[in-house]
């Protein structure tokens, strides 16, 4: 397989982006299917294309495409779209580009069919799937005529709830350099193989597979049926048998009388495959009408008053430039986006403030720092507490931060969690190395840490954090628990001297505090590449307290970077062999208390 010496072939500038493919039909923002909309009078704004099956294949077939065309290259762009169907059968295609949210509105994946593919694939970058960010496919049953399903995503691109009847491939199709660097796979059903082909990184959880193929750096499963066995590094398989306590995303489904709900699942604990292949998922429904359903334009004080009110929060697709953070109070509270809802701290505020109660979602939304200097973009609690939410834990599912790339701005904190027992379900926190012209340079979107924990027994189930500029995670709760993380330094350290804190090069990638006496992860991965070719070191990718309770399992560096560009010196603390000018990796099988196995 082909790997390549950068992990991502950077477009920057809006003339480089809009030049990546030419776009034919486009869509015009806010162009809406001529579907009725669902008896009740509720509506899902201009932006959530509604399909039924009476509107015939070739219509929606056509709206769908115009919307990827619009979407394919649209890295950076501010439309957003979410599509969803009806249940019913399809024959369609329906190619997923940026900010993209396909769903199906069944109570099961296999109310919706869909007899065609639901692709993500890379031709519009030649071939390079390493930027596929910023998308979703859920709560379907995809009927692939050929037998193959393709979903070659990066970061921030999950699929969930999904039957595939058939097989899947998770990286591009030929032509070009077919590299992929994702993903996240949960709650679904995949009848025949999974072929990881160059993804570099992966978690399945929760899931159920006819048989995997395929490794590369960090493929990671937990609770998965016909998952391969445990390997690392040979291939590189870390495989965990059941997930110790996890719920499932919400997702929207149309009532009996046709009326749109969103359904919560129940918690499980010690569990393994999904929550609907032996009948209806155990969980509660909420009917729209208790939701505030917000638009682009919805102030944030309007948001709050309804919250207050005792809704729940449906944030419909597109950007909202916010002065002041959401605040959600009310225990149970959930928090929907559809079509990568993306909210903007364009005052130097926090997002989301999430206080300290039980059983909070927040689920579908992308937090962007638009201005100088935003302490914390998503928090969950404030300040250390003694109180336990074990028997129902606020749950963060696909929540993505952003530090430029669209627009300048800065966050020294991107989440920050003070509460106890949260459990985290798919996060990528991203700095950008890439983006449009003036929205990236290590003084132009300062970040400096991406995850911080100071709550007990929190758990992270798919952690993505990437560029920060200081510790990219700084774990200080005790009992903290990761199943898979994955990680680049910062590409764009100017100087050595600019990286470094006492006598120590550059940050550990993911730090655990000395005081932790108890902390588990499985399945790392850390990478640089310093692109200015400026001889950057950092002395460790990961810095943990050498106490017999800390233990990594299956740990993993990779370099990058050319000949003079530097490198990563120790795997773990003052273990593990460096990788440095050059391409190179190193694996460790596991650490603690100062020993490296």
């Amino acid at each position: 397989m082909s790997l390549t010496p950068n992990r991502r072939t950077l477009l920057r500038g809006s003339a480089a982006l809009a030049a990546a493919l030419p776009l034919a039909g486009v869509l015009s923002p806010g162009t809406a299917v001529a579907a009725s909309p669902a008896r009740g009078g509720d509506s899902l704004g201009p932006n959530v294309l509604v399909f039924d099956p009476a509107m015939g294949d070739a219509a929606i077939q056509a709206q769908v495409d115009a919307v990827f065309q619009t979407q394919q290259s649209n890295q950076f762009g501010t439309e957003r779209y979410a599509l969803a169907f009806r249940p019913g059968v399809y024959h369609v295609d329906v190619n997923v580009g940026f900010y993209t949210h396909v769903l199906g509105l069944g109570a099961s994946p296999d109310d919706v069919v869909i007899n065609g593919h639901v692709t993500v694939d890379a031709q519009w970058l030649g071939g390079n799937g390493t930027q596929n960010f910023w998308r979703a496919a859920e709560n379907l049953c995809i009927v692939p005529p050929d037998g193959l399903e393709r979903w070659a995503v990066a970061q921030a691109g999950p699929m969930r709830r999904t039957h595939v009847r058939g097989s899947l491939t998770l990286w591009p199709s030929p032509p070009g350099n077919r590299w992929s660097s994702g993903g996240f796979l949960a709650d679904s059903v995949v009848d025949g193989q999974v072929d990881s082909g160059s993804q570099q990184q992966w978690l399945s959880r929760n899931d159920s597979f006819g048989s995997w193929t395929g490794s590369n750096w960090n493929m990671v499963f937990v609770g998965t049926q016909g998952a391969p066995a445990q390997s690392f590094p040979t291939p590189a398989w870390t495989t965990v048998d059941r997930t110790p306590a996890v719920r499932e995303k919400p997702f929207l489904t149309l009532g009996a009388d046709g009326s749109y709900r969103v359904f919560v699942p129940a918690l499980r604990r010690d569990c393994a495959g999904t929550t609907w292949a032996s009948g209806p998922a155990a969980g509660h429904s909420i009917p729209l009408s208790r939701f505030h359903v917000a638009r682009p334009g919805d102030s944030a004080d309007s948001i709050n008053h309804a919250l207050a009110q005792g809704r729940h929060l449906l944030l419909t697709p597109g950007v909202y430039p916010l002065s002041a953070p959401i605040r959600v109070s009310r225990p149970g509270t959930v928090v929907l986006g559809l079509g990568l809802a993306t909210l903007q701290a364009t005052h130097g505020t926090s997002l989301i403030e999430v206080a300290d109660v039980d059983g909070v979602s927040v689920a579908g939304v992308l937090l962007e720092a638009a201005s100088a200097d935003s302490p914390c973009l998503l928090r969950v609690g404030h300040g250390r507490s003694r109180t336990s939410h074990a028997a129902d834990p606020t749950v963060l599912f696909d929540v993505y931060a952003r530090i430029g790339g669209a627009v300048a701005g800065g966050a020294t904190v991107s989440v920050q969690l003070d509460s106890n027992d949260v459990i985290c379900d798919n996060l990528w926190l991203w700095r950008a190395d890439h983006g449009l012209d003036g929205t990236v340079g290590w003084a132009v979107n300062p970040a400096d840490t991406g995850f911080l924990v100071n709550g007990d027994r929190v758990t992270a189930y798919g952690l993505a954090v990437e560029h920060y500029q200081k510790y990219e995670v700084l774990w200080r709760g005790n009992h903290g628990r990761t199943y898979f993380f994955q990680n680049e330094h910062p590409y764009d350290v100017p100087t050595q001297s600019a990286w470094v804190h006492g006598s120590t090069n550059g940050y550990a990638a993911y730090k655990v505090a000395d005081s932790v006496t108890d902390h588990r992860a499985w399945g790392l991965g850390s990478y640089c590449y310093f692109d200015l070719q400026a001889g950057i070191y950092t002395d460790r990718a990961y810095e943990v307290p050498d106490t017999p309770g800390v233990v990594f399992t299956d740990l993993m560096t990779v370099c990058l970077n050319g000949p003079g560009g530097g490198g990563i010196l120790h795997c773990i603390n003052n273990s593990g062999d460096p990788v440095q000018n050059g391409f190179g990796t190193y694996d460790m099988k596991g650490y603690t208390n100062g020993v490296a196995g």
